[in-house]
């Protein structure tokens, strides 16, 4: 958004804008929604973690407590429809959101952000297909560059290592954090001589461990022993487990390295992913078959296995949408959420896939303002 606001020529061309955009997602059977402004930070710090407190505005309620300004509109629409217990809907929506800047990246705090969310559909393979090819066509003619990954092959990779299942759920939660994923990675396979005090705590007794604990004094913070005595077990089982084997670090590795068209990539990684992982490439496969129906054919469409992972709630097929200029935000994108619909249904999910558009950027591509 320009400093100060919208005015003249600019928003009337914004105006329009946005009205075909709409005019898009009415025809494909959305409902318009209108969500709350504020939301309760408990639901967004347990969606993403103390990370958004850097990335979104947070406020105080004398009644409601912690609340945030909306940093996105996928969450809000998400928990909506897992609140009210709704049949499988679609949404459209349209207004403004608001994420913290670094303060020397010149990038706007407060923007527009249309998009369309399909909740609780039987077919996700044509769903993502329809999705793309609404945003694609809301955006027109001003897209220069497509990207597209798949988080679900991320996911389906760290199952398929040899490694236990508290290390599994360590790489997943920090597939969005590439760098600590890579660390994680890294000591897995390399695992460092622990200090002689750890070393000897951890050979400890329960009972030991128990009057350790006991003649520490007074408990600070939240964990009780019994908290204490599990992750010390964690840690046990930890020290014990072999190093990830070399076979599986390089299966990780070279399934992060793949890229290029989507026919390639596809074949790239049924060549060199493990019989397990045969689910997720069928996913794959399926969508690029419901996109072929389309008109948008695999060996136009870049693919990056690493793609995604700077948006926590994405957990299968992603995509962005991007202008000539590279110094305009990315136009519009989106991507499949369906974990996300089970943690705000307390275990009762949805399939969900949703896409936005940025009005103000394609104004800005449009007009080279």
């Amino acid at each position: 958004m320009a400093r100060g606001g919208r005015a003249g020529a600019d928003l009337a061309r914004l105006s329009a804008m946005r009205a075909d955009i709409a005019s898009i997602f009415d025809a494909a059977g959305a409902a318009r929604v209108e969500l709350e402004t504020l939301q309760p930070a408990d639901v967004m710090l347990d969606l993403y973690g103390e990370d958004i407190r850097a990335r979104a505005y947070l406020v105080q309620d004398p009644v409601a407590g912690e609340q945030f300004l909306r940093p996105d509109f996928t969450v809000p629409v998400a928990r909506l429809h897992m609140e009210q217990g709704l049949s499988p809907a679609r949404y459209y929506y349209d207004g403004l959101v608001w994420r913290r800047q670094e303060p020397d990246v010149d990038r706007p705090t407060e923007y527009l952000q249309a998009g369309i969310e399909l909740i609780g559909g039987a077919d996700p393979a044509a769903e993502e297909a329809e999705v793309f090819n609404l945003i694609r066509s809301a955006l027109g003619d001003l897209v220069d560059r497509v990207i597209t990954g798949d988080l679900g092959v991320i996911f389906a990779a760290i199952d398929a290592l040899s490694v236990s299942e508290v290390r599994k759920a360590a790489l997943r939660r920090h597939v969005w954090r590439p760098k600590r994923f890579h660390a994680l990675i890294e000591r897995f396979a390399n695992p460092i001589e622990p200090n002689p005090s750890r070393t000897a705590l951890l050979s400890q007794s329960s009972v030991e461990r128990r009057k350790v604990i006991a003649d520490a004094g007074k408990f600070v913070g939240l964990r009780g022993e019994g908290e204490i005595l599990e992750r010390l077990d964690i840690l046990d089982a930890d020290a014990a487990e072999p190093p990830l084997s070399a076979s599986d670090r390089a299966m990780i590795e070279a399934v992060l390295a793949v890229s290029g068209p989507s026919n390639e990539a596809l074949a790239e990684l049924r060549r060199i992913c493990p019989r397990s992982m045969a689910p997720a490439l069928g996913r794959m496969e399926r969508r690029l078959d419901a996109l072929a129906a389309k008109g948008i054919e695999a060996s136009d469409l870049s693919f990056d296995a690493t793609f995604g992972r700077s948006i926590e709630y994405y957990d299968g097929f992603v995509f962005e949408f991007r202008a000539a200029d590279p110094a305009l935000p990315p136009l519009g994108g989106g991507g499949r959420y369906d974990k996300l619909t089970a943690k705000l249904g307390g275990g009762a999910g949805s399939t969900a896939v949703g896409g936005v558009v940025r009005p103000e950027a394609m104004n800005a591509a449009e007009t080279g303002a």
